[in-house]
């Protein structure tokens, strides 16, 4: 581990070189791909320092007991040798965890498709609960948004919205939200009240570059049409909606959230292109999949991962088994509480497999 650790710590001495070298500094794409790597290791190396210098002082705390000291000296000698090893375990967890292999994805941008599944209206009505609280969340982390489509119902909800969050490791901490997301409440069309069980579905998707994914113009098929809907009068009188297929996978997209059709397929492709990069990443299998599917389940949206219990104020995650009493908390996009202890699962997985 120590070997690997050094060759970072080399690596990063040598990027902080590059960056100052008037060749790269007038090279636009390798300074953004240098100062990323730089930016990328700069946590584990900070670590690996701390840990030297740890070591360091604790030998010299443990030299010092060898020598002539006076009781109340010898306590203080022992009292910091007992912090210094402390800290030096915690840095060596924290260290196995820096060198854990990374998802690729990780520091991309997403795109988030949800749904209203089983229940209707009720479905649909906490479809949009589901984005708002989404869209809270990014808020809060300084992310920023932009709607793609939107197929509202007539009492409020969505059948489907599809949205993007732009921001530094989004997919890091949302990767998780994919699968059956269950609410149990009393409807507002519900007169009895009796407590409901519906479902909505979410998917996130990172977001793809070209250059990550090959689609080619003659595997798409391009539609265009009147759009329908919220928008105004003339969303009916111009052909701005795009549909695009791409016929390999049959995966269709459609946007007519924009005017402009430009605008329209420029953001259905960014959701193609995602939808197709997702389905190879499925078909891969890859190491990775197998160990965040034991962690924290498949991310298929037929996978039920949590429960919104609202007349007990309750939210249950079912792959780690966390409930918190916090519902309104969670619903207004204060989601850390959930995120931390999924991404600490599947950390404990990847490090028992490592060591086994």
């Amino acid at each position: 581990m120590f070997d690997r650790l050094q060759a970072v710590e080399d690596r990063f001495e040598e990027l902080g070189q590059l960056l100052y070298d008037p060749a790269i500094l007038n090279d636009p794409k390798k300074l953004r791909e240098y100062s990323q790597e730089h930016s990328k290791i700069e946590d584990t190396v900070t670590a690996y320092r701390e840990y030297k210098e740890v070591t360091a002082q604790l030998k010299d705390a443990k030299s010092m007991l060898e020598e002539k000291l006076d009781d109340e000296m010898k306590d203080m000698v022992k009292l910091e040798i007992s912090e210094l090893s402390e800290r030096k375990e915690q840095l060596e967890e924290q260290l196995k965890i820096l060198l854990l292999p990374k998802d690729p994805n990780d520091d991309k941008n997403v795109i988030v498709e949800i749904r209203g599944a089983a229940g209707g209206d009720e479905a649909a009505l906490f479809a949009g609960v589901l984005y708002k609280m989404y869209t809270r969340y990014a808020e809060n982390r300084g992310w920023r948004t932009e709607m793609i489509e939107a197929n509202p119902n007539d009492v409020g909800g969505y059948k489907e919205v599809i949205f993007q969050i732009t921001g530094q490791g989004a997919y890091s901490r949302l990767k998780y939200e994919s699968g059956a997301h269950r609410v149990q409440r009393i409807p507002v069309t519900e007169s009895g009240g009796r407590i409901h069980t519906s479902t909505s579905t979410v998917a996130v998707l990172p977001e793809v570059e070209e250059v990550d994914v090959e689609i080619h113009d003659k595997d798409i098929r391009v539609d265009v049409f009147c759009s329908s809907g919220a928008g105004g009068q003339s969303v009916n009188t111009t052909q701005s909606a795009v549909r695009l297929t791409h016929i390999p996978t049959n995966t269709v997209v459609t946007c007519q959230d924009e005017k402009s059709q430009h605008k329209n397929k420029d953001k259905a492709m960014k959701v193609l292109r995602a939808r197709v990069y997702n389905k190879f990443l499925e078909e891969a299998q890859s190491e990775y999949a197998d160990i965040r599917k034991s962690a924290v389940g498949t991310g298929d949206r037929s996978e039920r991962i949590r429960t919104y219990n609202y007349p007990q104020s309750r939210v249950t995650d079912h792959r780690i088994g966390l409930t918190l009493h916090k519902l309104d908390q969670v619903l207004n996009g204060e989601l850390d509480e959930v995120v931390d202890p999924l991404i600490v699962s599947e950390q404990s997985e990847m490090l028992k497999k490592v060591e086994a």
